[in-house]
């Protein structure tokens, strides 16, 4: 008895070893042996699927990684959306895509996507960071401070932290102003952008703690 034409092309398709399986058998397992024969193909198909999709991931991620080195950040966030839709519970790519879509000015975006890294990565001190400085710049205060006070809290000596805080503190309008809170933290930034040699950072926020100061009535120092 010989196969039929779907029988024949089935057999084709399988690897060699299947193909070997299912040679030695078919006269004697007829239909059955071909059901079988089909599950097993659709098994390979599903595990050679899973590597490819498993390496496309990577490869976009690391495609991204080139674009936002060169500048590129339009391109770069298609790259980490196609990643991240292939590997959704990856929160490198969740947060390189924040950054991105951060250096595009694109808040909303970058927010949504940093949240989301938040949500995988709670742990993850740098995206809180991140997530703490769009937050400033969109304005939303109180969201910021939630933020940056767990990465202050949790990570000694971060200076772009204590002062993405003061100056979240500082613009704080729904309550009583935290005046002890904003000239804590920018003079705590003041301290560490100097000790690690960042001057410009250290000069523009110690403008804002003057400013605070004189809003506040604290002493300002005399050069």
């Amino acid at each position: 008895m010989q196969p039929s034409v779907e029988e024949s092309s089935l057999i084709l398709i399988l690897p060699p070893i299947l193909r070997f399986m299912v040679n030695s058998n078919k006269y004697k397992l007829g239909n059955f042996g071909m059901r079988f024969a089909s599950c097993l193909v659709v098994m390979f198909w599903l595990s050679s699927v899973s590597v490819s999709w498993s390496l496309d991931a990577e490869q976009w991620f690391m495609e991204g990684n080139r674009l936002s080195s060169e500048g590129k950040f339009e391109e770069a966030t298609e790259a980490y959306e196609k990643s991240i839709k292939q590997n959704p519970l990856a929160p490198v790519a969740h947060y390189n895509l924040g950054i991105a879509y951060k250096n595009l000015r694109q808040w909303d975006r970058a927010a949504s996507v940093l949240e989301k890294a938040v949500e995988i990565a709670p742990t993850n001190l740098d995206i809180r960071l991140t997530l703490g400085n769009v937050y400033n710049m969109q304005e939303r205060w109180k969201d910021a401070i939630g933020q940056l006070n767990i990465v202050v809290h949790r990570q000694q000596n971060d200076a772009q932290a204590h002062g993405n805080l003061g100056w979240a503190y500082y613009n704080y309008k729904e309550g009583p102003p935290f005046k002890y809170m904003v000239i804590l933290n920018l003079s705590k930034a003041v301290q560490l952008f100097e000790k690690q040699n960042q001057p410009q950072a250290a000069e523009a926020t110690q403008k804002i703690l003057e400013e605070a100061k004189l809003k506040f009535g604290y002493p300002v120092e005399v050069p």
